[in-house]
């Protein structure tokens, strides 16, 4: 990981825990896909938030696409707030989207999370 991704990562924990990305929408039932998912090489950076919204940085471009997500089991729907859609798979701690492979950055001093089956 590099050290963009940790600052980006350590922001991003921040944030999550004062609540402030995202618009205040009603809270969805907790997943375990919550957090940031990063490519190998930082360049696309996925934050699904707690509250059923996603903030995608991309290079130096932070908030380059936003939008809400859903997950259903191991599936992911992506709607962002142009419309556009998009979805993913999650399989084996790896979530695949867009041709992209994402790996979720580890909370500090959390374990790393498989799927649940």
């Amino acid at each position: 990981m590099t050290q963009r991704t940790s600052v980006h990562a350590a922001a991003l924990a921040s944030a999550l825990a004062a609540g402030a990305l995202g618009a205040a929408e009603p809270a969805t039932p907790p997943h375990p896909y919550v957090g940031l998912w990063v490519t190998d090489d930082g360049h696309v950076r996925h934050a699904l938030l707690p509250n059923g919204r996603y903030d995608e940085a991309r290079g130096r471009r932070e908030s380059a696409y936003r939008g809400r997500y859903t997950v259903t089991g191991h599936h992911i729907d992506y709607v962002d707030d142009t419309g556009f859609t998009a979805d993913g798979t999650f399989v084996d701690g790896v979530l695949h989207h867009g041709g992209m492979v994402l790996r979720r950055v580890p909370a500090a001093g959390a374990a790393p999370q498989r799927d649940a089956d």
